[in-house]
This record gives structure tokens, C-alpha cells and sequence, in this order.
């Protein structure tokens, strides 16, 4: 874990341009940044759920894993575009310096995606914070927030998450 407060810039999006969902963290971890991959730490449950709910193999390398999602018209990225904070958790982002990634002009390059998923609580409250007073408000979208699969978030089991994003991504009118 860091111990000092450091700048976090987040990735560029994962998604093809006929990507129906999105699914949004709030910011990298350290992990992450370190190896400039989505969801890094090993005990994350974010592929663990993915691998498990697209049926493909969780030891395939990170850009074939970020591919099975975009063969199913999954998209990734972060409310974030950059902040400061220490260490890995979101508690610690200091709110003087956060700045919100430009969903304007990725959803106008996206127009079918239709709905998108929270991982976790503080990317949703960024993005309701900081994004929805700048979107233009013609795409129609729904949003859903799913519980973390940071493994600071040990309140649910691998199970119980696996089980809300299961019921949440697979409804009729999604995937």
C-alpha cells in the first residue's frame, strides 16, 4: 500500500463501438496502475464474475479477457479521469481533485450504449456528482449500482456478487 498521497490518472475505455453496457469503477487501484490493467489485484472479484458469467477461462491473458467483453458488447472505464489519494481505497480520494472523465463525447461515439452499470457505490455517486449535470440528456440511459468487487468490500461473498451482477446484466433487455 502507498503511503504517500499520489495523482491517479485513470485508463482509456475498453469498448467496441457496438457496446450496449458499460461498466464503471470509480478509479484504478494501486495494483492496477501498476499494471496498467483493469481490476489487477488477485483477490478483485471483478474477472472472477466476468470469466464466470461470459464463460470464458480466467487465466486468459488480460487482452483476450478485455475481448470476451467486447464480443458481448461490454465496455469498461472509470468515473474518474484523474484525482489524488493514498493507497487504494476510494475513501481516500480527496474531493478537491477529482476530475470526471468526458462521458459526453464518449457516449456520442457510443450511441447504443443504453445502460450503465455502477461498480460500487462512490462510482456511481462521481458520476451523478460530477458527470450527470454535463450529459446531454437525448441518449436514453438507465443505471444500476452493483456491489464492489474490490476486495475492500468483504461484506458479500464471491457468490452474493456474482449473483446481483448475474441478475443485473442479464436481463431480458440487456445481454
Amino acid at each position: 500500500m502507498c503511503n504517500t498521497v499520489s495523482q491517479s490518472i485513470s485508463f482509456t475505455p475498453i469498448a467496441s463501438v457496438d457496446a450496449q453496457l458499460l461498466i464503471l469503477g470509480s478509479m484504478p487501484g494501486v495494483k492496477s496502475l501498476d499494471e496498467q490493467q483493469y481490476y489487477a489485484h488477485p483477490r478483485n472479484a471483478f474477472w472472477p464474475i466476468m470469466a464466470r458469467l461470459f464463460e470464458f477461462d480466467l487465466n486468459l491473458d488480460y487482452s483476450t479477457r478485455c475481448q470476451k467483453l467486447q464480443q458481448h458488447k461490454v465496455s469498461l472505464w472509470d468515473s474518474l479521469k484523474s484525482c489524488r489519494r493514498q493507497g487504494s481505497l476510494d475513501q481516500a480520494i480527496q474531493t478537491d481533485s477529482i476530475i470526471a472523465n468526458d462521458f459526453s463525447s464518449f457516449l456520442k461515439q457510443h450511441r447504443q450504449i443504453k445502460h450503465i452499470f455502477f461498480n460500487g457505490a462512490k462510482a456511481e455517486q462521481v458520476f451523478k456528482r460530477y458527470v450527470m449535470p454535463t450529459l446531454d440528456h437525448e441518449q436514453a440511459l438507465t443505471f444500476t449500482k452493483l456491489p464492489s468487487t474490490s476486495p475492500a468490500h468483504a461484506a458479500q461473498s464471491l457468490d452474493e456478487k456474482y449473483l446481483a451482477w448475474q441478475k443485473a446484466l442479464f436481463q431480458k433487455d440487456h445481454i
